[in-house]
C-alpha cells in the first residue's frame, strides 16, 4: 500500500473528528459524538499497522507541501518521518489513546460538556501524531505546542472553577518556560547550520567531536523544553495540579502523549547526546533527582490522583535518567510498559472515583474490594505493575533501567533503588487504603457505591492484559530470548551495548524481589486492617516536609510569581500616568466607538481568545487539506 496513503489514514481521522464534534457536537446525539470521537483514534491505529508493514529499516519520509523558505538555502517542507521510533510511539499513542476514548464514553455520559470534550481529545491525539511523524523540528514543535493548547483547554476543562483555571494557566506558562529553550535551539540550528531537518543534523552530530561547544548548547536547550514538556527538575510542579481536569485527560496527559514527548525528542536526537557526554551528565542527574523527590513526596499523598501525578513524575525521572547514560531503547522501553499500567492505574482510579461519587481522598475510603471487584483486581494488577512485581511489565523495564545506570555510577544507582523501594511502598500504601480493612468515609457513598459500567471496565481489563504480558516484549538476554522491541527499534536512534553480568542481573532479580516481599509485608501490616487516619498525623518535620512537597510551590511563588506581579502593577502604573495606554488603545476606540459590533470581539476574556485561535487553526488546516486532495 502506498505510504502517502497510510498516513493520511493515520493523521486526519483525529483532526476530522475535532472538527465534527467540535462544530456540530452541541447540537448532535450524544451516541454519535461519541461513535465518531471513538472510531477515529481506532482508523489511526489500525493505519498505523498498515505503516509498520510498508516502512523500511532506515524509514521513509512523507512530504505534504512545501511550508516555507528562509534566507537562500533553507527550505523547510511540511513531511513526516515514518520509521521504529516513531511508529513505536504511534502505537502507543493511538492504542491506549482509543481506550482512553471509549472509556469516556461512559465516563463522561452526563456532563453537559461532552461535546467539547470529546473534540479537544481528538485534537489532542491529532497533536500528538504530528509530534512523533514530524521530519523536522518545526513540524515537530508544531505538535509540541498544539497538546500544549490541548492540554489546557483538557485541564480548565471544567472553567467555572477558578482552581482548575489557575491549575491550567500553570501547566500552559510552565510549558511556555520549557520551550523558550527550544525554540532557541531551532533558531541556532537555522542559523549555523542552516536546516532543521531531524536526520540530516542527526547525521552531522555524529562526526563532531564529544563535547563541542556548539552542539553542548543545542543539547541543553532542547533538554530546557524536555524539562518542562516530561516535568523533570525545575519545571514539574504543574503536572499534579494538572488532576484538576477529568480523570481521563490525567491518563492521556500522564501515560501515553504530553509527558512523554520530552523523552520521545531526546531519543529522536540521540546523535546529539551521544555527542556531548557533558550534558548527558546533566540529564543523568536531572532524572535522578526528579525519580527520587517525587516519590518521596508521593509517601505522604492523600488525594488518589495525585498519588499517582507524583508517581508520573518519578516514572519520567527514570526515562529521563536512562536516556542521560545512553540507554536509549531502555528509555523508550520503559514508556510503552508505563503507558500500559499507568493508564491502567489512572482509569482504575476514575473508576474509584466514580463509584464514590467523587471520592478522591483515600483516608476516607477502605473496603472497596467487596464493593468494586473488577476494579480491585485490575487496580492491584497495576499496582504490581508498576511496583516491579515479576514477572508484569514494570519488572523487566524497570530492572533494565537500574542495570544500565548501575554500569554508569554505583551511587546513581543507589538513588534510583531507593526511589523504586518509596515506588513500592506508596503504591502499596495506596491500594491498601482504597481496597482493604474498613471503610472511613461517609456511609452514605458507602451505600451508593457501585462498580462500573462495562464500557468502563472492558478497556481496564485490556490494559491490564497488556500491563501483564507487555514486559515480554524486552526480556533480557539471560532468559535467551530475543529483546524483540530493542531489536525493532535500536536502528531508529544512537545504540549503545550495554553488559551486565548475568551474576548481577540474578542478583538484582533476587534482591528486586525480596525487598518487594518486605515492603508488601508491611504496608500490608500498617494500612490494611484498623487503619486509623491518626497514625498519618505524626506532625514531624519531615511528615510536614512531605506533606507540602517541599514548599516549592510556595518558594517559586515567593521567588518569581509575588514579584513578577508586583514588577507588573509597577509598569502598568508607569505606562497609565504618562498617557502610553491612551495612545496605544486609539485604534481599538477608533474600531470599537465607530462600529459597536466590533466590541464583541474585544471582550477581554482570554477564553474567547481562545477559541478564535481554534476556529482560525481550523479553517488554516482545512485548507491546507483541500490543497492535499
Amino acid at each position: 500500500m502506498d505510504l502517502k496513503l497510510i498516513l493520511q489514514f493515520i493523521l486526519w481521522p483525529p483532526l476530522i473528528g475535532f472538527i465534527i464534534n467540535g462544530l456540530f457536537g452541541s447540537r448532535m446525539p450524544s451516541t454519535l459524538v461519541k461513535w465518531i470521537a471513538c472510531l477515529m483514534p481506532l482508523i489511526s491505529f489500525v493505519a498505523t499497522f498498515f505503516a509498520i508493514q510498508a516502512v523500511g529499516q532506515v524509514g521513509d519520509k512523507v512530504t505534504l507541501w512545501d511550508w516555507f523558505r528562509y534566507g537562500k538555502n533553507v527550505y523547510v517542507n511540511f513531511e513526516f518521518y515514518m520509521d521504529q521510533l516513531s511508529l513505536t510511539m504511534l502505537m502507543v499513542i493511538t492504542g491506549v489513546g482509543f481506550l482512553i476514548h471509549v472509556y469516556s464514553s461512559s465516563y463522561m455520559d452526563h456532563d453537559k460538556g461532552y461535546w467539547r470534550f470529546f473534540s479537544y481529545l481528538n485534537l489532542f491525539l491529532f497533536s500528538m501524531i504530528i509530534l512523533v511523524l514530524g521530519s523536522n523540528l518545526l513540524v515537530l514543535f508544531v505538535g509540541w505546542e498544539g497538546v500544549g493548547l490541548c492540554s489546557f483547554l483538557l485541564i480548565g476543562f471544567w472553567f467555572d472553577n477558578d482552581e482548575y483555571n489557575a491549575a491550567a494557566r500553570k501547566a500552559f506558562i510552565m510549558n511556555r518556560i520549557g520551550d523558550l529553550g527550544f525554540l532557541l535551539a531551532i533558531a541556532m540550528l537555522i542559523g549555523n547550520y542552516e536546516s532543521i531537518d531531524i536526520l540530516r543534523i542527526n547525521d552531522h552530530f555524529k562526526t563532531l567531536a564529544p563535547n563541542d561547544k556548539f552542539a553542548s548548547t543545542i543539547a541543553f536547550l532542547l533538554f530546557v523544553g524536555v524539562t518542562g514538556k516530561s516535568a523533570q527538575i525545575p519545571l514539574f510542579t504543574w503536572l499534579p495540579d494538572a488532576m484538576a481536569g477529568p480523570t481521563p485527560v490525567s491518563a492521556l496527559i500522564h501515560a501515553a502523549t504530553m509527558v512523554t514527548a520530552g523523552i520521545y525528542l531526546v531519543a529522536r536526537m540521540s546523535p546529539l547526546y551521544a555527542a556531548t557526554p557533558m550534558v548527558s551528565e546533566i540529564v543523568t542527574i536531572v532524572g535522578i533527582l526528579t525519580a527520587i523527590l517525587a516519590a518521596s513526596i508521593a509517601l505522604k499523598q492523600n488525594d488518589i490522583k495525585k498519588v499517582l501525578a507524583y508517581s508520573t513524575v518519578s516514572q519520567l525521572g527514570y526515562m529521563v535518567a536512562a536516556l542521560g547514560v545512553g540507554a536509549y531503547t531502555t528509555a523508550i522501553f520503559h514508556v510503552v510498559t508505563h503507558a500500559f499500567f499507568k493508564a491502567l492505574l489512572f482509569l482504575s482510579a476514575g473508576s474509584v472515583i466514580h463509584g464514590l461519587s467523587g471520592e478522591q481522598d483515600i483516608r476516607k475510603m477502605g473496603g472497596l474490594k467487596s464493593k468494586m471487584k473488577w476494579t480491585h483486581l485490575v487496580f492491584l494488577i497495576g499496582t504490581l505493575a508498576i511496583s516491579g512485581v515479576p514477572p508484569l511489565a514494570g519488572f523487566f523495564s524497570k530492572d533494565e533501567i537500574l542495570a544500565k545506570v548501575y554500569l554508569h555510577s554505583i551511587w546513581f544507582f543507589i538513588v534510583l533503588a531507593i526511589a523504586s523501594i518509596f515506588t513500592a511502598w506508596y503504591m502499596f500504601r495506596l491500594y491498601f487504603m482504597t481496597f482493604h480493612g474498613n471503610y472511613r468515609g461517609d456511609h452514605h457513598k458507602w451505600d451508593h457505591a457501585h462498580e462500573s459500567p462495562a464500557l468502563m471496565i472492558i478497556p481496564l481489563c485490556i490494559l491490564a492484559i497488556l500491563s501483564v504480558v507487555g514486559g515480554f516484549m524486552g526480556m533480557p538476554e539471560i532468559m535467551g530470548q530475543p529483546h524483540i522491541l530493542e531489536e525493532y527499534i535500536r536502528y531508529a536512534m544512537v545504540y549503545k551495548e550495554h553488559h551486565v553480568s548475568h551474576f548481577f542481573e540474578i542478583m538484582l532479580w533476587v534482591v528486586t524481589v525480596v525487598v518487594l516481599v518486605i515492603v508488601i509485608f508491611f504496608t500490608w501490616k500498617k494500612y490494611s486492617k484498623n487503619y486509623r487516619v491518626s497514625k498519618e498525623s505524626s506532625g514531624n518535620f519531615l511528615s510536614r516536609l512531605l506533606e507540602n512537597k517541599y514548599y516549592i510551590d510556595e518558594i517559586y511563588d515567593r521567588i518569581f510569581v509575588k514579584p513578577g506581579y508586583q514588577f507588573s502593577k509597577w509598569l502598568g502604573t508607569i505606562f497609565e500616568s504618562r498617557g502610553v495606554h491612551d495612545v496605544v488603545m486609539i485604534p481599538n476606540k477608533i474600531l470599537v466607538e465607530g462600529k459597536p459590533s466590533f466590541a464583541k470581539w474585544q471582550s477581554g476574556h482570554l477564553s474567547w481568545y481562545l477559541v478564535s485561535m481554534v476556529i482560525g487553526l481550523v479553517l488554516l488546516l482545512f485548507f491546507i487539506i483541500i490543497k492535499i486532495i
